[in-house]
């Protein structure tokens, strides 16, 4: 014998010859699972002192599991301490009781009475059993009583998981949507009647509840809070894009319009509150982070068609924009004084520190930051082509990190097929592949201008895979 091999001791009553019989086959059955079975028929031999063989089970150090076989006269004789289980009782009961851990003995329920109750002594009437009075149901039992006997239970505790994000967050703001987003993509998934009502519950819910981020501080102090409302943000960001996704993936109909509401709810909140320059950046940072990641999910799941459809609509701040030019989604792409100012202060030397935190904050599963660059230049292609450059422009901060990665983003490496090309020619706003080369040679024909950050720069031609593109039917 082994010395991880288990013994396991057998407490029965001799109730009848074909339950002798039982407990003897049940006692083989264990031996052939390799553990090692003491059993006063193999075990007690004649001239041996059976009570010294009994209280081998709680004295000898070797046995570390007890089985109590009970049916209704295991029960009777144990209760009135009768014959040898009643000697058994008294020694098994004690070590009961005081053992706290309570896991080196278990009942075997084999016998239950008229209304179905299970026949047990009183000192392991609270405790539970394994049932084994099924005989259709024997193997689910007897894996049951060797999970028990070698400490593989069926249910294992799931390792522990790292603390909730949202409770390190210093601020402790919450928009109050967590269960309302649970709900919306439970609904979904499912398709539920309720779900797009509770779609617009949520996204006024958000755009209302925004309001909780405002900073109201000293413009010496706005950066440092600043910083931890963004990480605060964190959750409700993560709420939302999972809401995108389930959206893209299990429903045709994206919402577009409802979600151009959502994002023009938010600008009201870029005008300033107390006449400071930086006052409203809290404000500029979530929805710029939340438009590209909105963008980003779109293109992912390739829905180049409501990405257009979303990209066209303008956008009205407040009643007083009716009869005027209405802004596009340029309105999202702001510079931010504070964190300007943060970086000079704390010598941080980022070219974009706007750009440094977008990336550090990219964690998410689904959405990588190549995604949200991704979403950062087709934005600024868009954008460069509909509108005047010298009036405004989308600035693709993101870009900064692409500076050395020389290969074509992900729907530009795909164009390579004139059929995608063309699903994705209208986003882009182009007619065709030759107009939206001759775009594309402007940049290097000084006609318009490639963003730069000192000496780091965008590259038009390989981010847009210029030489590849429609080479494959």
């Amino acid at each position: 014998m082994g010395d991880d091999t288990i013994k396991l001791f057998i407490s029965y009553c001799w109730t009848d010859q074909d339950h002798e019989n039982w407990v003897l086959t049940l006692a083989e059955e264990l031996v052939e699972n390799g553990i090692h079975v003491v059993l006063d028929k193999w075990d007690l031999k004649e001239g041996h002192d059976s009570y010294a063989f009994m209280e081998k089970m709680v004295s000898d150090p070797d046995i570390k599991k007890v089985l109590i076989i009970s049916d209704k006269k295991y029960a009777e004789k144990a209760n009135q301490r009768d014959g040898g289980v009643g000697t058994e009782t008294q020694i098994i009961s004690p070590e009961i009781y005081k053992n706290q851990k309570q896991e080196k003995f278990v009942a075997l329920v084999v016998e239950r009475d008229e209304l179905g109750a299970p026949y047990l002594p009183i000192y392991y009437n609270t405790r539970k059993y394994i049932d084994f009075c099924n005989v259709e149901n024997y193997a689910d039992s007897f894996e049951l009583l060797l999970r028990w006997v070698y400490d593989k239970p069926l249910y294992k505790r799931p390792p522990l998981g790292k603390r909730p994000a949202f409770l390190e967050e210093q601020s402790g703001i919450s928009l109050g949507t967590s269960l309302m987003a649970k709900r919306i993509i439970a609904g979904i998934k499912e398709a539920k009647p309720y779900r797009f009502g509770a779609l617009d519950e949520y996204l006024s819910s958000f755009s209302l509840n925004i309001e909780r981020f405002r900073i109201d501080a000293k413009p010496e102090e706005y950066d440092d809070i600043l910083i931890d409302r963004i990480n605060s943000f964190t959750v409700a960001r993560d709420e939302f894009i999972f809401i995108c996704i389930t959206l893209c993936q299990y429903s045709d109909d994206l919402r577009i319009r409802r979600f151009h509401a959502f994002f023009e709810r938010l600008i009201p909140y870029f005008r300033l509150h107390r006449g400071y320059e930086h006052d409203n950046d809290i404000f500029k940072f979530i929805a710029n982070e939340l438009f590209l990641y909105y963008v980003a999910v779109l293109l992912k799941y390739e829905k180049f068609q409501e990405l257009d459809e979303f990209l066209a609509k303008e956008y009205m701040e407040n009643e007083d924009s009716y009869g005027t030019e209405l802004p596009a989604f340029l309105i999202f792409c702001n510079y931010l004084k504070s964190l300007g100012n943060r970086n000079s202060r704390l010598g941080l030397n980022k070219l974009s520190l706007h750009a440094t935190l977008l990336k550090e904050r990219c964690k998410h599963l689904e959405i990588d930051f190549n995604s949200i660059m991704q979403a950062d230049y087709i934005l600024f292609l868009r954008a460069e082509h509909l509108y005047d450059t010298s009036y405004t422009r989308w600035w693709p901060q993101t870009l900064i990190y692409a500076e050395y990665q020389r290969r074509p983003f992900e729907v530009f490496f795909r164009a390579q097929s004139q059929a995608y090309f063309d699903s994705l020619k209208d986003l882009l706003s182009f007619d065709n592949l030759s107009s939206f080369k001759l775009f594309i040679d402007e940049y290097y024909e000084g006609k318009r201008e490639i963003p730069r950050w000192q000496f780091n720069s965008i590259h038009p031609k390989i981010f847009s895979n210029y030489e590849k593109l429609c080479t494959k039917k």
